[in-house]
């Protein structure tokens, strides 16, 4: 048996998954229950094979568990009660960290995810003593805004004060390994819905119910299904024998699942079990977007449940899952059935498809708008923030490489007369304390317009040498994070906070509340957040400003340090020679980049 080694183990950024992975070689018995339930699988092996001989450094590895529908089938037939579902999440989340889950046959999901959360098609409305809400999700809303319609009607008739939410939940993101994306447009909704109230969210699509149980365990999320089988509206019954489709996603909400055949047997209709049906029930094929990259292995999943279903019209709750069979046989959403009885299951029931579900939706927002009066209204202008990533430490390295490759080339072409760096100074001399003035003034500028502090730093080296560099760079750099800092507090504070309204500047207000300067050091010293928007929000915060200037003096003087002592010496390249002065800026500048290195190592060994 392979062993999953811990060379590997240290390889891996998403701790979550190193431990999945553990887990799966050591308690996994390759006893083939899973194999022969799942096509992904029985293509790809045992999950104990699967993490024995995953390698993170392997881009197949990382592409392979975007086939996994993510259904879960494989954790509920597995008799050592682990979840290779989870490892494949796991697995698309490593991608992700690692920059290669950017897949372009996911690019229209994502654009549909981001279309859901737009301001077009956005809309919140809570009337007057509102603590209860329907999230009718994307899909519904699009393919059958009319019977969306009808059900709202109804449920206002059930919950007079009842609100509706349309936005997207995000799953996308999550599925897709974006789990940054998704935490912080998920986290905002949540906070929005906590800020006014809102205790019961009443969902039609299972997706929703899925990310809210999950994420937001604090309210009382529940599918409308349950409603409507307490409280049905008046329907005309059908005399059919049906078969009903469970979601994956939900396989285990025996509540939802029962309210679903209640409300099919009020419609008359008799009910024949297919061989995966609730708590066993297979995916449609597209869950967590699989269809996209392994079409093949959808189409199986598709055939399989056909088979199943001996030819009887299949219903389900989903409106995704119901798309996913029209165009192979006779299917209809459970909704049809209750609310449009004479065309459902026929010919004659139409449901619109894309791209006129945009349309569709729009057009539902714009009749719901002028027809439901609400005391809070909202278009959500929400956008989640990108994550500081890496790549800062390297922009600011091959700047380093790039100056060095240039003072080469000017010495090897005979340029480097032109930059003799005495010369220089004493030019810059004759104007007396003009220049520094000058320099220091638009240094003081540069955060407050969202100019790069980097380029001025290294002139200032140039220019003033290791010392006076120093001493006018930190003094200058630390006057304008404090203007920046006292713009936001007292002259735009409304305009700033619109935008630095994300999840991730709430946290840094939380941190700093709990932290108080300590956050300033944490950030100066480690590239967090975007060094310019990071004044402002600080403005925003409840620190003091003496603490905050303080702070912000020290933690950012050993970077100015660094890259002014590489900087002064560095047009004796130029001359071909290679100064003590500038080896050892070279030595500042490679252990303050390390610095965000070492900061992740000791998170991550927190997080063990």
């Amino acid at each position: 048996m392979t062993e999953f080694s811990s060379d590997k183990a240290d390889a891996i950024q998403n701790v979550a998954l190193a431990k999945a992975l553990q887990e799966h070689n050591t308690l996994c018995t390759r006893c083939g229950i899973c194999v022969s339930e799942c096509h992904y699988l029985a293509r790809h092996g045992h999950p104990g094979t699967l993490a024995a001989e995953y390698d993170p450094d392997d881009p197949d590895h990382l592409a392979r568990a975007f086939e996994c529908t993510l259904c879960g089938l494989c954790a509920h037939v597995c008799p050592e009660n682990i979840d290779p579902s989870r490892m494949s999440l796991e697995m698309r989340r490593e991608a992700f960290l690692r920059g290669l889950s950017d897949l372009p046959e996911h690019r229209g999901l994502r654009k549909y995810e981001r279309t859901g959360n737009s301001k077009a098609f956005t809309w919140y409305a809570f009337p007057d003593g509102c603590d209860t809400v329907f999230f009718p999700g994307c899909s519904l809303v699009g393919s059958r805004s009319e019977t969306t319609g009808k059900l709202f009607s109804h449920l206002q008739k059930i919950i007079p004060n009842i609100g509706l939410v349309l936005d997207c939940c995000n799953k996308p993101s999550h599925d897709l390994g974006n789990h940054v994306h998704f935490s912080q447009m998920f986290k905002e909704m949540h906070l929005y819905l906590n800020e006014h109230n809102i205790e019961n969210i009443l969902v039609a699509c299972p997706n929703c119910l899925k990310m809210f149980s999950t994420y937001a365990s604090d309210l009382t999320t529940r599918t409308v299904y349950e409603v409507l089988a307490e409280a049905p509206p008046a329907v005309n019954t059908m005399n059919m024998a049906v078969t009903v489709h469970d979601p994956c996603v939900i396989r285990h909400n025996i509540k939802t699942q029962n309210a679903v055949r209640q409300l099919l047997e009020k419609t008359g209709n008799k009910i024949e079990e297919m061989v995966h049906s609730k708590e066993r029930t297979i995916c449609c094929g597209e869950g967590g977007g699989a269809g996209n990259i392994a079409p093949d292995l959808a189409e199986k999943w598709i055939s399989q449940r056909l088979e199943e279903a001996q030819g009887k019209p299949i219903v389900s709750y989903c409106a995704g899952c119901t798309n996913s069979y029209n165009n192979k046989t006779t299917t209809g959403h459970i909704l049809d059935l209750v609310f449009e009885t004479q065309t459902a299951l026929t010919p004659q029931h139409k449901v619109t498809r894309s791209p006129f579900t945009y349309l569709q939706r729009l057009k539902f927002k714009k009749d719901i708008q002028r027809r439901f009066p609400a005391a809070v209204t909202r278009e959500r202008l929400f956008t989640a923030s990108t994550p500081a990533k890496p790549a800062g430490i390297v922009t600011k390295l091959a700047l380093v490489i790039l100056l060095v490759a240039l003072a080469v080339t000017a010495h090897q072409t005979g340029l480097a007369e032109y930059f003799e760096q005495e010369r220089l100074r004493a030019f810059i001399q004759q104007y007396g304390m003009l220049a520094p003035l000058i320099y220091m003034l638009l240094y003081v500028l540069a955060p407050a317009l969202f100019l790069p502090g980097l380029p001025l730093t290294v002139v200032g080296g140039i220019l003033f040498g290791p010392f006076w560099g120093v001493v006018y760079t930190i003094i200058s750099a630390t006057a304008g994070a404090c203007l920046a800092f006292l713009v936001s507090r007292y002259l735009a504070r409304n305009l700033i906070k619109k935008r630095l309204n994300g999840a991730r500047w709430r946290q840094l207000d939380q941190q700093v509340a709990d932290q108080g300067w300590k956050m300033v050091a944490l950030t100066r010293l480690i590239p967090l957040f975007p060094f310019n928007l990071l004044n402002y929000a600080f403005g925003l915060t409840g620190i003091k400003f003496s603490h905050y200037a303080l702070a912000t003096f020290i933690f950012m003087l050993p970077g100015c340090i660094a890259f002014i002592v590489f900087s002064s010496s560095l047009l004796d390249l130029f001359q071909g020679r290679v100064s003590p002065t500038l080896l050892i800026g070279l030595v500042l500048i490679a252990a303050v980049s390390l610095l965000p290195v070492v900061y992740q190592r000791i998170k991550k060994g927190k997080r063990r």
